[in-house]
């Protein structure tokens, strides 16, 4: 039976990448959240983790400590960490210090403590595949003037992120597990509703979290060393809207992005 922790599993992505992994019977899913109890309008099989804040020092060793009380037997085949946190920002009104450290610490500081906790636990055997929920923001070269500034915070933990993931590849080259830093798509979830990005659902090609989730295990199914350190679209560039002008047309899916 494959373990599968998806780490930030109670709303969005998460929530449907959790739902659906344990649609599957012979799937073991763990599920974590932030709060003390486990949270409504989820599949009864998924197993919740409670208290696991990744704006927290200590999130790792909090995290494996949970999974100590939960009895996980062997290591996780699967870890998708997908927790995040979205503070818009614009140059007039100037850029936020706290929402910038928030955003930072949730999505880039955070994941080499939980992978290091993990690995050192004995829960990450060889074979397994850990998967970095990044975004195309965190590209500079998809970066184009017809989008402009801002969003420094959002934008640069991303790119941070991928140079996490980047390094995580390289530790645990030898260990045998794969790390894949995606994009998994441009969706239609309250995250990006709450920073006025609705209005660009249509238009931008939004997806919601369960289509981007059936993406995601796909994607993870096929997932191979070989692909291990590099930054993936598995839904190729359809919600890319700087893809074309800045790398060309007539492009994959799915799509290696570029740093």
């Amino acid at each position: 039976m494959p373990n599968i922790l998806i780490i930030g599993a109670t709303r969005g992505l998460g929530a449907s990448l959790a739902n659906l992994y344990a649609s599957t019977p012979s799937n073991k899913v763990y599920g974590t959240t932030r709060s003390a109890h486990a949270p409504k309008h989820h599949s009864s099989a998924i197993t919740w983790v409670p208290h696991i804040d990744l704006s927290r020092e200590g999130v790792g060793e909090a995290l494996v400590k949970g999974l100590q009380g939960v009895k996980v037997e062997g290591g996780f085949e699967v870890v998708v960490i997908t927790a995040g946190y979205f503070a818009t920002e614009d140059f007039e009104e100037g850029p936020k210090w706290e929402e910038e450290v928030r955003m930072y610490t949730t999505s880039s500081i955070a994941p080499p403590f939980l992978i290091h906790a993990l690995t050192t636990s004995s829960l990450l055997p060889r074979g397994s595949k850990v998967l970095l929920v990044s975004s195309e923001s965190g590209s500079i070269t998809l970066r184009h003037a017809k989008e402009g500034g801002g969003n420094y915070g959002h934008h640069a933990s991303k790119t941070a992120l991928n140079m996490v993931g980047k390094l995580l590849s390289l530790d645990l080259k030898e260990r045998g597990v794969c790390v894949s830093v995606v994009h998994p798509g441009f969706m239609r979830t309250e995250m990006t509703k709450g920073v006025g990005f609705d209005k660009f659902w249509d238009d931008g090609g939004a997806v919601t979290p369960d289509e981007a989730a059936k993406s995601l295990v796909e994607w993870v199914e096929k997932l191979d060393m070989s692909k291990s350190g590099e930054y993936w679209a598995p839904r190729g560039p359809r919600d890319i809207g700087t893809a074309e002008v800045t790398i060309g047309k007539n492009l994959p899916t799915p799509l290696q992005l570029p740093w």
